[in-house]
């Protein structure tokens, strides 16, 4: 744990003489002067007070003496006065006598001395109060009262003391040391009475410009130092911090009409009635109750009534499993039978797929907002058990519910993010998600994060699970306050929140509340906690639930009666046995009733595609040459582009349009253009895609004479295209990809792309990719039509830069390899019915053509494609127009079309490969004269498996032996999932061999010499046509 007074001794603050003495010496601040006042003849260091920071505290009075004398002292009145009236310098103010002067000079200065007391000490002393203040602001939340089991889960000092009018200087001086590291600033018992004009720092004052020390502590305590803890004198905008202080000093501003009171008492009453229910009628199911922290539903309430009536009508919500049912239930308005029926283990599943555990499950639900009556769309992300795994999809959503309804500002759609304490801490995607906060192209404009303290992760304790004082500690990367809060008061929790949802739509940027509760029962409601913590579950057995404490009060304030409370409950328990009634009638489960995602008008209405087909993905010639035009050309007057290299790559491309070919940057090129005319958004995301990881893309366009001055070309292709967005990500894998796998969500109108730098670079998403892209339709009834585009190819480049772990793709493919399918409109029917798509082009054209058909589909599905590297500037790489014209598509397999095809009979071997290691293949064919002895056929499309294709392929070759070669290690690769999948095709009548690298643990070897040689090795197996006789 951190020990913050050593941190704190290193910041101790100085006293006022220190301070002047330091910087009179170091000259770190030159003295200002008071030109408002008068011009001086001689420097104002020649007023012995006046210098560093003394002169900004005495500028400070200067002003508030103009609005009116009597605010300040009165020996400042007569400093002012005197200075006004043109006393020299040094005179205005004089220093008491020493005892060594004579009785006539003492009597001459004796009703000055009467009148102006010893101003140094005054200064001082008011620039102790001003350091108080600060002190308090800076540091008070560490002795605020924030937890619930008066144990501390923070290890700070002492708990504060019980704020009373009478101040107790000693009791004071003890807890202040905490604050100001060992000190009181030089002020005293006596000084307690003084009345201390207030910087504007503070607003404790309210109406009053002066208060008396024991005033100013007492007021200082009430803001800082109770039920609420306030983290942010960290923040660098004065602006800012001066909104927060307005929000928690200003006097009395912390008040409920009873109208509000009992609002949140009614709203207290369903979240721990709800938890109850559901205890009563399923005690041994796990639910991941709420208990402890039932305050979180007034808490999320508050927080969208506010935003609600500052304009938004669109909240996105992410959650773990704590309290889901109860937020679904009581926030998102669920009905309570669909929650109940979910507790029945004989409920049949009605929907394709494995469905998911009822604490994962999301929802989406319009409705009319009570409070502001305006309405309000709310959105509950589903989610995984891998804590903190949804954030960044629930920020991808929100920027693209923004992006299609026009909200630039934010001020529309929000989002709002919940959290354990263990995982706030613990878990990175959280810091890549708040690094994303502030980016141009993934800023949502401000979130609220609800962190739920329960002091608590699992069976851990917090100085076992963090190094740092709060779990809250990483939002101040940002610069986002953060405000603890003692869960067990209702009333501080909603002003939080209220201050929260405000801080948000007043600066659109993230804030974090921090519920400082506990968690009344174990991890789930089968766990027994006082195996791990004895001692503070013996307390939490002790402690009074939190809706009977608030009860308790508003009864003893008159609020309400214990009848009216008696009735609220009543009323909502009825509710409960009603729906509990209604829910026993339900036999089927519907998981698409708990989408959170629909997609209106883009389904039949019980969420069928509205056909199986898929049209041509061709285009026609002109849209072709025009989309290459804009390519090869600067769009935008009196833009310069980078001479030598830039303009050579822009002009080969005009050749490539006028003699009718692409590659694979042109193919990529075409492939958008043409979509943005057909009105698809276009969103192309990752670590450097504007220029493309190996400079091959080049979307955005810099002058190379004007800063920051860019252009995107591709956003000037036709008068009413989508927009294209193209954008630089932070260097994030986890949390960029879950960001655009939200932003997919939103629409299947879009084409959504994450490029990773290099393909093996996604392993660091593994989990976005794992728990959401591959199963996330068959859990969650959720269809995602997001690409991952992967560099990939054995090049020589090392371990780390070749494989993009195609295996890892294969491995999680739902078709089943000893089943041949039989499927009408087998190749759209097969693409409905797998999990995502995996493919590895050979050629542009067919890359061309999968980014159309992704579109073009009647449903949506994930797309994996393995890009390459070498080939992007290959000479042989090049397609024809003729092959992306009106009537073309996607070839699943590219058949040989040499002298093998023509006579299949005298064939002997079939190559059978994929991607890159074609053109190794055919290179070496030629070299060794075989094209007639040996056929290569390129799988494209890896999955679903083209089962029908490579049937006809090898029945074209009756006598050939089947061969699957690939670059890739034996134990990567293809070959594992291709192998059992051919040999179904054939019926098991022939084996397949492998020729391939031989298996090993790295991907691939880091010495240029090894690689040439195992590639030659493999070219020798491929085409040595006795390699495989021993074997047979």
């Amino acid at each position: 744990m951190l020990n913050l007074r050593t941190c704190a001794a290193k910041l101790r603050p100085l006293t006022a003489s220190q301070t002047v003495k330091t910087i009179s010496q170091h000259r770190l601040a030159a003295p200002r002067t008071f030109q408002q006042l008068r011009c001086y003849s001689a420097p104002v260091a020649a007023e012995p007070f006046l210098s560093g920071t003394s002169s900004n505290y005495v500028e400070e009075m200067y002003y508030a003496w103009l609005e009116n004398p009597k605010s300040v002292h009165k020996s400042w009145d007569i400093f002012f006065r005197n200075a006004n009236a043109g006393a020299a310098p040094g005179t205005a103010y004089q220093s008491p006598p020493p005892l060594t002067t004579s009785l006539s000079t003492l009597s001459q200065a004796q009703s000055l001395v009467q009148a102006q007391p010893n101003v140094d000490k005054l200064v001082e002393d008011h620039l102790a109060v001003q350091s108080l203040i600060r002190a308090y602001q800076v540091r008070g939340h560490h002795i605020a009262k924030l937890d619930p089991l008066g144990i501390s889960c923070v290890n700070f000092d002492d708990a504060p003391v019980t704020v009373s009018p009478n101040v107790d200087l000693a009791v004071f001086k003890e807890r202040l040391r905490v604050l100001t590291v060992g000190g009181f600033y030089g002020l005293d018992e006596s000084d307690l009475d003084k009345v201390f004009h207030l910087p504007t720092t503070t607003f404790i004052g309210g109406n009053e410009s002066a208060l008396p020390l024991r005033e100013i502590i007492r007021r200082l305590e009430m803001a800082y130092c109770q039920h609420i803890g306030v983290e942010f004198m960290f923040i660098n905008d004065l602006e800012q911090c001066q909104w927060i202080r307005q929000k928690f000093e200003t006097p009395g501003i912390m008040q409920f009409t009873n109208e509000e009171k009992r609002t949140l008492l009614a709203r207290l009453v369903r979240s721990t009635r709800f938890e109850e229910f559901l205890h009563r009628k399923w005690s041994s199911e796990k639910r991941f109750g709420l208990e402890g922290c039932e305050v979180l539903i007034p808490a999320l309430k508050t927080i969208i009534d506010k935003s609600s009536e500052k304009g938004v009508d669109y909240v996105i919500m992410g959650m773990p499993h704590r309290g889901r049912l109860n937020v679904l239930a009581n926030v998102i308005r669920k009905e309570l039978e669909q929650i109940f029926c979910q507790f029945d283990s004989k409920l049949e599943a009605a929907d394709e797929g494995s469905g998911d555990v009822k604490y994962h499950l999301g929802m989406y639900h319009r409705r009319i907002n009570r409070v502001t009556d305006r309405n309000i769309t709310l959105s509950l992300v589903a989610n995984p058990s891998h804590l903190e795994a949804a954030d960044p999809v629930v920020q991808g959503k929100t920027k693209a519910e923004q992006f299609y309804c026009g909200d630039t500002e934010g001020k529309k759609v929000m989002s709002i993010l919940l959290h354990g304490d263990a995982a706030f801490a613990g878990q990175g995607i959280v810091y890549e998600t708040f690094h994303l906060s502030d980016l141009p192209s993934y800023t949502t404009h401000g979130t609220v994060h609800v962190v739920v303290n329960n002091q608590i992760g699992f069976t851990t304790d917090p100085r076992m699970a963090r190094s740092s004082p709060y779990p809250t500690d990483v939002a101040r990367v940002v610069n986002a306050p953060i405000f603890h809060v003692n869960a067990d008061d209702p009333e501080a929790v909603v002003y939080v929140c209220n201050v929260a949802a405000e801080w948000r739509s007043t600066f659109h940027k993230d804030v974090v509340v921090d519920l400082v509760c506990y968690r009344r029962n174990g991890h789930n409601e089968m766990d027994e906690p006082m195996f791990t913590q004895p001692l503070m579950y013996k307390q939490i057995r002790k402690q009074k639930p939190v809706l009977q404490k608030y009860a308790e009060l508003l009864i003893s304030q008159g609020v309400v009666n214990q009848p009216e409370y008696e009735e609220e409950i009543a009323k909502y328990d009825k509710i409960c046995e009603e729906a509990h009634a209604r829910s026993k009638d339900e036999k089927i489960l519907h998981i698409k009733h708990w989408l959170d995602s629909p997609w209106p008008g883009f389904f039949t209405l019980d969420g069928q595609p509205r056909s199986m087909t898929c049209p041509s993905t061709g285009l026609n010639e002109e849209d072709l040459t025009h989309i290459g035009q804009v390519a090869s050309s600067v769009p935008v007057e009196d833009f310069t582009i980078h001479g030598a290299g830039l303009s050579r790559i822009l002009k080969t491309r005009g050749e490539m349009v006028k003699n009718r070919t692409v590659d694979w940057a042109l193919a990529e090129y075409m492939a958008f253009g043409s979509l943005l005319k057909e009105g698809i958004h276009i969103r192309l995301s990752g670590q450097d895609v504007e220029r493309g990881t190996f400079s091959h893309r080049h979307h955005v366009l810099h002058d190379q004479n004007v800063d920051k001055r860019t252009c995107i070309p591709m956003n000037h292709l036709w008068p009413n295209q989508a927009p294209y967005t193209v954008c630089n990500s932070s260097l994030s894998e986890y949390g960029v990809l879950g960001f655009e796998l939200g932003f997919a969500m939103a629409s299947p109108n879009a084409l959504v792309l994450w490029e990773a730098q290099f393909g093996d670079f996604h392993n660091t998403a593994q989990c976005i990719i794992d728990q959401f892209i591959c199963p996330g339709q068959a859990k969650w009834v959720r269809q995602n039509g997001i690409v991952l585009l992967l560099p990939h190819g054995m090049e020589g480049m090392g371990p780390e830069h070749s494989s993009a772990r195609p295996e890892r793709f294969l491995q999680m493919c739902n078709d089943d390899p000893d089943v041949f399918p039989k499927l009408d409109d087998f190749d759209v029917r097969q693409l409905y019915e797998c999990n995502w798509i995996v493919v590895n082009c050979s050629t542009p054209a067919n890359f061309f053509h999968v980014l159309r058909r992704q579109i073009l589909l009647p449903f949506r599905k994930p797309l994996i494609i393995f890009t390459p590297k070498s080939l992007l500037r290959h000479p042989e790489a090049r397609s024809s127009f003729d092959d992306m014209l009106p009537g073309t598509h996607f070839l699943r397999v590219i058949p040989d079309s040499g002298p093998a095809a023509q006579n299949p009979e005298q064939v002997k071997r079939v190559l059978f490969c994929t991607g890159k290691v074609y053109y190794d293949l055919t290179r070496e064919r030629k070299a060794r004269q075989m094209e007639a002895d040996v056929a290569i056929t390129r799988v494209e499309q890896l999955s679903p498996f083209p089962f029908d294709l490579l049937q006809r392929e090898a029945q074209k070759y009756p006598a050939a032996e089947l061969v699957w070669c690939q670059e890739e290690h034996k134990n990567q690769g293809y070959y594992d999932y291709v192998k059992p999948r051919l040999r179904t095709t054939i019926n098991r009548a022939k084996p397949v061999w492998y020729a391939g690298r031989e298996p090993a643990a790295a991907p691939a070897t880091g010495n240029k010499k090894t690689h040439l040689t195992e590639l030659q090795r493999l070219l020798d197996m491929a085409f040595n046509l006795d390699a495989f006789k021993d074997l047979a």
